[in-house]
């Protein structure tokens, strides 16, 4: 059946056609997450788990890096971390492996996400607008792969060496449930890519007007007061640690600010042409 105009479609008919976008978006998911499935060796030992040994690369370049600034005393060089994992009840390997594969699909299905997302929205779009906004999913996917590698390389094995090295009596030796470590390394890479689509974010609010270059300024220092807060619950606390996640969330909002005005500035052109 042809697509219809958008602008002959009742909002019963943009329900209809966003259910099966979603619909759409569920079956990628589920198709990368049987994959995922399939693998579970790759899936776990290899990506997963591999924050929790002391040859992770992360773990390797701090401790190079701390023994350049002469600091020896250091857990980034121990020869393991001080903590075992085990499962508590019957079902939950099966059921972890089900999650991680399903989350694994999401991020790996995220481009075509995005596409099914932009065939939901560009039809409501300006000729001129879809012609300025081709490279979206390019450039959304980008981040987003850009944000998880973050998370997984550096928030998660900063997160993971903190906890495992933390302890308020040496009468308590770590035993964790497997279920935490796979929840800090999905929740970290995760949130991490989806907090980097802020620059994407920033100019879809610009656009319908909701945010401006002036707004995002003023607010800047309350900006940067919450990005330290984060910073510092989600990172051991350590004055580097706090940096290193800081610094490119700091330079995503500067971005935003830099792209909303452009937004902004295309705009007032646009309006000057009309007018002219």
């Amino acid at each position: 059946m042809a697509k219809r105009n958008v602008n002959e479609m009742s909002f019963l008919d943009h329900l209809e056609d966003l259910r099966w976008h979603l619909i759409r978006c569920t079956v990628a998911v589920l198709i990368f997450g049987i994959v995922a499935f399939c693998f579970p060796y790759v899936l776990f030992d290899l990506i997963i788990f591999a924050p929790t040994e002391m040859n992770f690369q992360t773990y390797e370049w701090l401790c190079y890096m701390s023994q350049s600034l002469g600091i020896n005393d250091t857990t980034f060089c121990a020869d393991r971390l001080p903590f075992d994992m085990q499962s508590r009840q019957v079902g939950s390997q099966f059921s972890a492996r089900i999650w991680t594969s399903i989350y694994a699909g999401f991020i790996i299905a995220f481009p075509y996400i995005i596409y099914q997302l932009w065939k939901f929205i560009s039809p409501g779009l300006k000729p001129n607008e879809r012609k300025y906004s081709r490279g979206f999913i390019i450039v959304s996917s980008l981040l987003f792969f850009i944000g998880v590698l973050f998370g997984y390389y550096v928030i998660t094995p900063l997160t993971i060496n903190f906890l495992a090295n933390e302890s308020i009596s040496d009468r308590i030796f770590n035993d964790f449930d497997f279920g935490s470590v796979i929840s800090v390394v999905r929740s970290s890479s995760l949130a991490s890519g989806l907090m980097f689509q802020l620059p994407i974010v920033i100019y879809f609010l610009t656009k319908v007007g909701l945010v401006t270059p002036k707004i995002l300024k003023k607010y800047r220092k309350f900006a940067l007061v919450i990005v330290l807060i984060i910073s510092a619950v989600i990172t051991p606390p350590d004055l580097t640690s706090q940096v290193i996640v800081a610094v490119p969330i700091l330079i995503l909002y500067q971005v935003s600010i830099f792209i909303s005005r452009i937004v902004v500035r295309n705009q007032n052109k646009k309006e000057r042409k009309a007018k002219a």
